[in-house]
């Protein structure tokens, strides 16, 4: 597998080795030697697939303190994958990367804990299959605004569908720094 650094420290793109041949194809999206060697080193304990139509947008979500980190991929469909670092105290706090994950490029994302999380779906339909390093605690659930304009994100589209609860999520800026978790 191939590990890609991004410019926000901690958060990877992994590309797994695809084994494939006229009957299909076979890859690892997990393996606990291979992902604590590229410094992924989360115990994961708790799996959630989510099924959603084009133009769903889920996010931008993350866990405090029970902060969450997550392994992304697609096993159907094109999603744009969004991480925002909202660690207080980082250099790269309030930045934002995007990633094209989809069933055709097999790429993941390792979302670290500390930083928000949301995705786009592009194609038809998706689904998204995700590792957890902590259980999922409605009590600590936090999110951003995804338009957000501090955030500047690149989302593929501009008329989504959104939960009532993603549609209220505050601005960064509206987000107490105490709320936060810290780099």
């Amino acid at each position: 597998m191939q590990v890609v650094e991004t410019a926000l420290p901690g958060l990877k793109v992994i590309e797994p080795k695809v084994f494939g041949d006229d009957r299909g194809y076979f890859l690892e999206t997990w393996n606990l030697e291979r992902y604590t060697q590229a410094g992924i080193t989360a115990r994961f304990v708790q799996d959630n697939v989510s099924l959603s139509e084009r133009g769903v947008l889920r996010g931008l979500h993350l866990q405090h303190p029970s902060a969450q980190g997550k392994l992304v991929h697609v096993l159907a469909g094109e999603i744009v994958d969004a991480a925002v670092d909202l660690r207080v105290g980082s250099p790269t706090f309030g930045r934002s990367i995007t990633v094209l994950l989809s069933d055709a490029n097999k790429k993941q994302i390792w979302v670290p804990e500390g930083f928000a999380h949301g995705f786009c779906v592009t194609s038809p339909k998706a689904l998204v299959a995700y590792k957890c390093s902590e259980l999922y605690r409605p009590e600590h659930e936090l999110g951003v605004a995804w338009n957000d304009p501090d955030l500047a994100i690149d989302w593929p589209l501009k008329d989504v569908t959104l939960s009532p609860r993603d549609r209220a999520f505050p601005r960064l800026r509206d987000i107490p720094k105490s709320s936060l978790p810290v780099y």
